[in-house]
């Protein structure tokens, strides 16, 4: 589904918002004196994140019905999402994108991707553990990775143990 020209304007106003919203949020965390974690790796275009994209809510959206439902209806009609599955517990939204190509493995509609897609998965980055889909190339490494590094290869560990405990504490910075 190619989007038209007015989904068009709304997406790029949306994306305004988004990235109006992202960025205050981000250095709002930084004066509080929160490091994100790092973004190490690389996209392997496996499209997972494209498949099945998710959206984590706040309470308002995921329990109030009329909220719900006007959230449900923009990213049907502006962002082509369809809903697959609502998890109330964790508020979250799973849905099926129409503008994925599962042929071809692309967005048919990738200039005007919505500031969730733009953003993958850095977006990931504030949460206590990040979590990646299996099979990404992404990984995040943490702030202070160098030193725990160090600490660990002060360590007496066989090289295993140590390099799996990095691995778990996103120590890994190569």
């Amino acid at each position: 589904m190619k989007d038209g020209p007015v989904r068009i304007l709304l997406k790029r106003f949306a994306l305004a918002c988004f990235l109006v919203d992202l960025h205050g949020t981000r250095l709002l965390r930084r004066m509080a004196g929160r490091r994100p974690y790092r973004l190490g790796g690389q996209c392997r275009l496996c499209a997972q994140c494209c498949e099945s994209p998710m959206i984590q809510t706040g309470p308002f959206i995921a329990n109030g019905r009329l909220l719900r439902r006007l959230f449900l209806a923009w990213h049907r009609r502006v962002n082509g999402f369809e809903l697959l599955e609502h998890d109330r517990l964790r508020r979250t939204f799973v849905f099926r994108c129409t503008h994925f190509d599962p042929a071809t493995r692309r967005c048919d509609s990738y200039a005007h991707r919505p500031g969730m897609c733009r953003d993958y998965p850095r977006l990931l980055l504030w949460e206590p553990t990040p979590p990646f889909l299996p099979g990404c190339g992404y990984r995040a490494i943490s702030p202070n990775a160098r030193r725990v590094a160090e600490l660990l290869d002060a360590e007496d560990l066989p090289p295993e143990t140590r390099e799996e405990l990095k691995r778990r504490l996103h120590a890994k910075d190569d």
